[in-house]
């Protein structure tokens, strides 16, 4: 089962960090890991991995205990620009970066 989070307005840079953590471990083992996760992109993380876990119950009537992180992606989205005053009359751009990030449940293998 998959779940989808587009646009979310951090860095892929530092959303990889915490995806990594949680990447081949057991729904629950990695709902508990990202509770204490003191990272900004945790709490959204955790949100997703709980839909897709939802997704999967509801549609497929799997069950959420032998649930795994088959696959947790974070590509990059779209990027606002944005100028800062600088000296002599001059501008810098800062880019304010998003990320899409997809996950995908598996049965665990008996």
């Amino acid at each position: 089962m998959k779940a989808s989070l587009k646009n979310y307005r951090q860095a892929p840079r530092k959303v990889r960090l915490v995806a990594r953590l949680v990447k081949g471990k057991k729904v629950s083992e990695a709902l508990a890991v990202l509770s204490f996760t003191d990272k900004k992109a945790s709490q959204p993380l955790k949100k997703l991995i709980k839909s897709a876990s939802d997704n999967a119950s509801n549609i497929n009537q799997e069950s959420p205990d032998n649930l795994i992180i088959k696959d947790i992606r974070v590509d990059k989205g779209m990027t606002l620009k944005r100028r800062l005053a600088n000296s002599r009359g001059r501008a810098s751009i800062i880019r304010k970066r998003a990320s899409h990030v997809e996950v995908e449940l598996s049965e665990k293998d008996k």
